[in-house]
């Protein structure tokens, strides 16, 4: 009935058990938090705790599984299982809800398409940001925006610009250099920006769209050509900047289409 989860986070939770110590400001800490006839000798304890007789048994990270299924157990001293647990937990379960998201995604998505991982910015902490990127491409995604983890775990990395890029521009009369030479090398567009324009005039007024793009926002449309002129085979647009359907799209469509008159692969929109 579709109750599955992907599980992750199995490496963090090893890190956590073979590293796992008190260091001596933790333990004052826990001292001064607890009541006055706490015994040294706990203390003692706190300080000389760690994880060499704990057991880990689990299934392997990244499997599919079912509801009543375990994911992890760990065996040994009952105190230190006890501080595990809540660690433990958090690792598995924030690792595993971003991978089965991405599984799902997947899912809908099918195979033929390709899945990118936007979220650093609105993810839980630096951490948090680096995880869901990891774990994204455990769950199916293709690549991340994120450049640390594709550092760290060899993720492919796509991105796009961004909104505030958008918005630093005013109109196309900023853009002083627009040549752009096609893809084979063979010739050069002299006026790539005169190029764009004349493709989102025919866009404008093609009789199969009823008119329905008018005029558009030219800040944009200045940043579209900025961004194709650099990075011609990897032109990846922002449309919703201003207006998606009045704007951004036509404006996209318009860079897009003279991209391809020299010969560039269309790559996508967002």
């Amino acid at each position: 009935g579709g109750e599955f989860t992907v599980f992750a986070g199995l490496e963090e939770c090893i890190k956590l058990i073979a590293n796992f110590k008190l260091t001596q400001e933790e333990v004052s800490f826990i001292h001064k938090s607890l009541p006055g006839s706490c015994e040294e000798g706990f203390l003692n304890y706190l300080r000389e705790i760690d994880c060499s007789d704990v057991e880990v048994y689990a299934i392997s990270e990244g499997t599919v599984v079912f509801p009543k299924v375990p994911l992890l157990r760990l065996e040994g001293p009952v105190a230190v299982v006890q501080l595990l647990e809540t660690p433990v937990l958090n690792l598995v379960n924030f690792a595993s809800l971003v991978t089965t998201n991405a599984a799902r995604h997947r899912l809908v998505a099918g195979q033929s398409k390709m899945l990118f991982e936007f979220g650093l910015r609105r993810a839980q902490g630096p951490d948090g940001a680096i995880g869901a990127s990891k774990y994204c491409y455990i769950g199916g995604f293709d690549a991340t925006s994120n450049v640390a983890a594709g550092r760290l775990f060899g993720i492919p990395l796509r991105g796009t610009h961004s909104h505030a890029f958008v918005s630093s521009f005013m109109s196309p009369d900023e853009i002083l250099e627009r040549s752009l030479c096609s893809s084979d090398g063979s010739s050069t567009c002299e006026d790539f920006v005169t190029l764009v324009h004349s493709w989102l005039s025919k866009i404008q007024w093609l009789k199969s769209l009823g008119g329905i793009f008018g005029e558009t926002n030219q800040s944009e449309l200045a940043a579209f050509i900025s961004y194709a002129l650099a990075f011609p085979n990897n032109f990846l647009a922002l449309v919703d900047t201003y207006d998606v359907i009045r704007s951004g799209v036509p404006n996209f469509c318009a860079v897009a289409l003279a991209l391809s008159d020299l010969g560039y692969v269309l790559k996508a929109y967002i």
